[in-house]
């Protein structure tokens, strides 16, 4: 171990980027779909001992000193978004004769910017560096606060962090209702990269009381959730979650409206499954509906006639705002709203948090100077919600809605979700066809459930639609590409074991004690040194 750590120490230029790349290309194995985490204690090994040899020379300024390190987390971070974000290309392929020409800015340039905030993990890392086991605190407390950034600068965009690696299984995913996803990212990282003291072996055997205490206190500590009967329920819901499966290059024509909007009316009109009870709440995914309703008002009353008494559908729709004609100063919501057995819309939430590019186009008037549009195939641009807030349901009930991504933001979720009984995701992932994708974004949703102590009720129109209990535990669930409905008995009895703020706490808390562990033994190895 130590001679080829020796090894990775003195690579250099082109040879040390490519080491670099590979090692973050190889820990999105430890993503969904694969979960093989055992890769994350190759890859930050690697990383750390790559740091080790980055290096600047001793007459340059403090600034240059750091431009080694980092171009080495850049290349790991290059490495790693561009084999976890490849799919994102997918969508410029649904209507390939007018933005395939785009696809690969998206491929590469999504990478190329995210690879900045491990670029600056890394830095921030090797101003506290060391030879013994501090390094290894100084990273996990550079990727802690790269990774909490990523959360809300620039728009946010936290996809794939580090801390999901850790969390494959509901057996896994219980800490995270204790540390937050900030703390959880900055454990992860110290914990998958323990194995570089093998080499130098300073600091081992604490090392391997660290790994020991935290791997058992983790999986310990899920067991013990896992294993603790539930609440008792104080309430409870029937639902149905309807997966049409819907061909994105048939969505938005208007030969097949009828007889898509026919098909989710069937699905949802249906006999309850042998065991369920009829359902109180359907689900339709985002953007299921496939025209305007002041387009289609008569569309509302065939929705009355399909529901029943008492029953609710909460559907993805396109909302106008605005001009009596069309696109004349009208302005377009991604929303979800509530109808009732009446047929009538009793409540609307639009979504707050657009995707930049695909939903909306940030600097507009200067992208279409250049000829630049949305970049997506789509109906129209968007306009952003105000605000968000929960929509009543049957028995006093309250589902707080989260469309497409805005289920990845842990704080957003968290805040919006404190005075709610579900949660509720619906989305479109067919835009990304069967690849790592939906996966990744179903998997972020399911965490947001245990981080809450709430079930997740999720439409998706190609897949992974699923309930997920309050624990993380998959109810039911269909497969990507699958056509059908999801019944469920849905019990309402569980509540975040701490608050959001709480959470948040802990979670910087655990990175700063990283920093600090990590200034320590810096200073007291240039004590030694002087």
């Amino acid at each position: 171990m130590q001679r080829l750590a020796g090894r990775i120490i003195l690579l250099w230029g082109w040879r040390r980027a490519l080491v670099a790349f590979v090692a973050g290309a190889f820990a999105v194995l430890a993503q969904a779909p694969y979960d093989f985490f055992a890769v994350g204690f190759v890859s930050f090994p690697v990383l750390v001992w790559l740091l080790d040899g980055a290096t600047g020379e001793a007459s340059d300024g403090w600034l240059r000193r750091l431009k080694p390190a980092f171009a080495t987390g850049w290349w790991f971070g290059f490495g790693y978004f561009l084999a976890g974000l490849w799919w994102i290309g997918q969508a410029f392929l649904v209507e390939a004769d007018t933005f395939a020409w785009a696809l690969p800015f998206a491929v590469v340039g999504i990478p190329f910017a995210l690879a900045f905030f491990y670029g600056f993990a890394t830095v921030a890392a090797r101003l506290f560096w060391s030879n013994d086991i501090g390094r290894i605190a100084a990273l996990a407390f550079g990727f802690g606060l790269a990774e909490w950034l990523r959360e809300f600068l620039f728009s946010g965009f936290p996809w794939n962090a580090v801390g999901y690696a850790a969390m494959p299984v509901p057996l896994l995913m219980q800490s995270v209702s204790v540390t937050g996803m900030i703390g959880m990212n900055a454990l992860a990282v110290f914990v998958f990269s323990l194995p570089a003291l093998l080499a130098a072996r300073r600091h081992l055997r604490l090392g391997l009381a660290l790994f020991v205490i935290l791997v058992v206190g983790h999986v310990g500590f899920g067991y013990f959730r896992l294993a603790m009967p539930a609440e008792p329920a104080k309430r409870s819901i029937d639902v149905r979650i309807v997966q049409p499966a819907v061909d994105l290059g048939e969505k938005w024509d208007a030969s097949v409206r009828d007889r898509i909007f026919a098909t989710l009316l069937g699905m949802s009109g249906k006999a309850p499954e042998e065991g369920h009870a009829k359902p109180q709440l359907i689900v339709w995914p985002e953007t299921s509906v496939p025209f305007l309703f002041t387009e289609r008002p008569e569309a509302l009353t065939a929705l009355g006639d399909m529901l029943g008494d008492g029953q609710m559908l909460i559907a993805g729709i396109v909302r106008e705002e605005g001009g009596a004609v069309a696109n004349a100063d009208s302005r377009y919501y991604n929303s979800v709203v509530a109808i009732n057995d009446k047929g009538e819309i009793v409540d609307a939430v639009d979504k707050v948090h657009l995707v930049p590019f695909g939903e909306y186009l940030p600097l507009a008037e200067l992208f279409e100077r250049l000829g630049v549009g949305q970049l997506v195939a789509g109906p129209m641009n968007f306009a952003a919600g105000n605000e968000r807030h929960p929509l009543m349901l049957p028995d006093g009930l309250r589902a707080v809605p989260f469309i497409c991504y805005e289920v990845i933001f842990p704080d957003l979720v968290a805040v919006d979700a404190a005075s709610s009984d579900l949660i509720v995701n619906v989305t479109n992932d067919a835009w990304f066809g069967d690849t790592p994708g939906p996966y990744q974004h179903f998997r972020q949703a399911q965490i947001r459930a245990v981080e809450n102590g709430m079930p997740l009720l999720r439409a998706a129109n190609n897949g992974i639609s699923a309930v997920v209990d309050s624990r993380g535990r998959i109810v039911d669930a269909l497969a990507v590409n699958a056509r059908g409905a999801i019944d469920a008995h849905v019990p309402v009895s569980g509540h975040a074991l701490l608050s959001a703020g709480q959470r948040r706490i802990n979670g910087l808390l655990i990175m700063l004690a990283f920093a600090l562990v990590a200034f320590t033994l810096n200073v007291r190895q240039r004590l030694r040194v002087n």
